[in-house]
């Protein structure tokens, strides 16, 4: 009995001692194999399990080569750009290849044979070849085996690239495009989705699904290759052509997964019956223990379940949010995604909001240097996005991606209503000045009309015979310098009226953002207190403008609105301060250059802030004087306008001695 109870543990011991070492060698030895397609029949993900022909076919050669076969999902664009990559993670890709091209690649024998044909809105000629191409507009898919073909001839058409084969049906339905040239099964599964779309031609181009692979991976290809052949040698490769490309085959297999699980299964069973036999011969004394150690399995298998789900939840959660989220390593290699916007990331046109170009291992590698979350605006064309970047273990950083467009347009429409209520503030000063040189028309027009009419009756003769005459009850010759006197001063107040009104109706004008021209920031002075000279009339007002005026590339109503702010708030500074009103200087305005900047300063006598105000100034709605009216949006905008023009803002405050405010431009801007 002992001898048959030794045997039995020797022989789990060798059946574990062989799974265990299966297990290494498949660790060891894996094909990483991109797919990116959606839909049945080539690739696709249903309950989070990965199906497909391709999937199928590659996972059989990787039994013939002893190699475990890893998917990574990734945008078709990002797959062609990983497999050129020697360094990638990704080993192989499925692709088609024209029949009479191959890829600059390491590709496989023929897969499965397609073609690509052209695709209009119905109600549109029939089109029979390349040559009734002419003139249209055609999408053609970047990268995809159209593109290879038609690379180096001469088109008579007019090409727009397209990231997938739906984004060019979505161009043909808006009319951006005339025709649509596209893979054939893709074509179908949208055909449906698009029910004016039709096919308008025989085939154009015929090809054939490959395996391609980088030059590095050439031995990987040949070992792929052999093991193709004999999928075809044995008939199992027309098995699964019959099973994924036959009528109505396009369907989920679960049979491979039912396979294994059932091998397991069997497997755990065995095991279970050989520790039920083990458990019946052993001692009294081990049943204490045999007790202990199944309630511990059952707690662990219990737990992995939990855990399980817990990982299946958090999955599903992470790929149903419609924020993009992307997990990378220090060298930027992307280590997971839920594809949502990630392709941002990768794309030329994607920049920070103050132009600067965006570099995505710069970025990475600035997050895991300073180990501290960031989180900046992005822009590309018409959109706005918020990038946040966290570190995290392992100099890993996780990179989450919100379209904040609707936003940006709601603060820009809130600068807008800041600057409107800017104006009126404005408005009662404006009349003010108007009413000046109102009046000094009016009295001046009264009195050359009455000396107009007096003279109108006179003559040179008439004074002759009547020394006495006079003009408006003046000598002739006071009248008349008196006239000249007031046709001065009429056009100087005619003048008056017109640099004031037309400054008030730039400073309304709406705001044209990035529109910047070469602006004098002397003359951005001079408008600004002409348009606050009634709020500044009770103050004593210097400037310092050097000479020549500096220029700086901005838009003059922007600065115009940030200098009006800054006034307007040197002004309610002295207000609060009554000592100040005996100063002999209440506010300057300075322009000067200094340390390869272009400055322009603005300092009061005022009552001045403590450390806590002015940590908070440029907080949007953060005001002191919220019970007199203050909106906390004035200092807020200034900010966000002089960044940007790629400038800084500089304060320097102290109570009962007033604040300076000190805005840098680049010298070289």
């Amino acid at each position: 009995m002992r001898i048959f109870i030794n045997l039995i543990c020797s022989l789990c011991l060798y059946c574990f001692a062989c799974f265990a070492q299966a297990e290494t060698q498949l660790q060891q030895h894996s094909i990483v194999f991109g797919v990116h397609s959606k839909t049945a029949p080539l690739e696709w993900r249903n309950n989070g399990v990965d199906q497909g022909f391709n999937l199928e076919l590659m996972d059989r050669i990787g039994q013939l080569t002893n190699k475990r076969i890893v998917i990574r999902r990734k945008s078709f664009q990002q797959l062609l750009t990983d497999v050129h990559d020697p360094y990638s993670l990704i080993d192989v890709i499925a692709v088609v290849s024209p029949i009479t091209i191959d890829r600059a690649l390491s590709q496989s024998d023929p897969i499965y044979a397609t073609h690509a044909k052209a695709y209009t809105l119905q109600g549109k000629s029939f089109i029979n070849g390349w040559a009734d191409l002419a003139g249209k507009r055609v999408a053609i898919k970047k990268g995809a085996f159209v593109d290879v073909y038609i690379s180096g001839k001469e088109q008579n058409f007019t090409r727009v690239d397209v990231d997938l084969y739906e984004t060019g049906f979505q161009l043909l339905i808006k009319g951006e495009v005339d025709v649509v040239i596209a893979e054939n099964f893709v074509a179908r599964r949208l055909m449906p989705l698009y029910p004016s779309i039709r096919s308008s031609s025989d085939p154009l181009i015929y090809g054939a699904f490959n395996f391609v692979s980088n030059y590095t991976n050439a031995p990987l290809m040949a070992q792929i290759n052999d093991a193709l052949r004999q999928l075809k040698l044995s008939g199992e490769y027309d098995r699964l052509v019959n099973k994924w490309f036959g009528t109505g085959r396009e369907k989920v297999d679960l049979n491979s997964a039912q396979r294994r699980m059932l091998s397991l299964a069997i497997f755990v069973s065995l095991l279970s019956a050989t520790g039920m036999l083990l458990t019946g011969y052993m001692s009294l004394s081990l049943r204490k223990r045999s007790k202990s150690l199944k309630m511990e399995l059952a707690q662990r298998k219990r737990a992995e379940e939990v855990i399980s789900k817990l990982s299946k939840q958090f999955q599903s959660v992470l790929d149903g949010i419609p924020h993009g989220v992307t997990l990378f390593n220090q060298a930027g290699e992307c280590l997971w995604s839920n594809d949502n916007n990630n392709d941002l990331l990768s794309n030329p046109d994607f920049h920070y909001i103050d132009g600067e170009a965006f570099e995505l291992k710069t970025a990475l590698s600035d997050a895991l240097s300073a180990q501290k979350s960031q989180i900046t605006d992005m822009q590309i064309d018409n959109q706005y996005w918020q990038m946040q970047l966290h570190p995290i273990i392992d100099n890993q950083v996780v990179i989450l991606l919100e379209e904040t467009t609707e936003q940006h347009r709601l603060r820009q429409a809130n600068d807008e209503a800041s600057r409107l209520a800017s104006l009126g503030e404005l408005s009662a000063g404006v009349a003010h000045e108007i009413n000046n040189p109102t009046g000094i028309i009016i009295h001046s027009i009264a009195f050359i009309s009455d000396a107009l009419r007096d003279l109108s009756e006179a003559s040179e003769q008439y004074q002759k015979q009547n020394p006495f005459w006079s003009i408006a009850g003046m000598a002739p010759d006071s009248a008349m310098a008196e006239l000249e006197l007031s046709s001065q001063s009429i056009n100087e107040g005619a003048e008056r009226i017109s640099r004031i009104v037309n400054d008030l109706k730039h400073y309304a004008r709406p705001t044209l953002s990035n529109d910047y021209q070469p602006t004098c920031l002397n003359d951005v002075v001079e408008v600004s207190l002409r348009l606050t000279a009634n709020q500044t009339k009770i103050f004593n007002v210097t400037t310092e403008l050097m000479s020549p005026a500096p220029i700086v590339m901005g838009d003059a109503q922007q600065l115009h609105q940030v200098l009006i702010n800054l006034i307007q708030n040197a002004c309610h500074a002295i207000r609060q301060d009554a000592d100040c009103y005996e100063c002999s200087e209440h506010i300057n305005i300075k322009t000067a250059v200094e340390d390869n900047h272009i400055c322009l300063i603005v300092s009061d006598k005022g009552a001045g802030m403590d450390r806590a105000t002015l940590q908070r100034i440029t907080e949007p709605f953060f005001t002191t004087r919220r019970s007199s009216g203050g909106t906390g949006l004035g200092l807020s905008v200034c900010s966000r306008i002089i960044k940007e023009h790629k400038a800084d803002m500089q304060i320097t405050s102290r109570l009962g001695k007033g604040t300076v405010i000190k805005i840098r431009f680049p010298l070289d801007y």
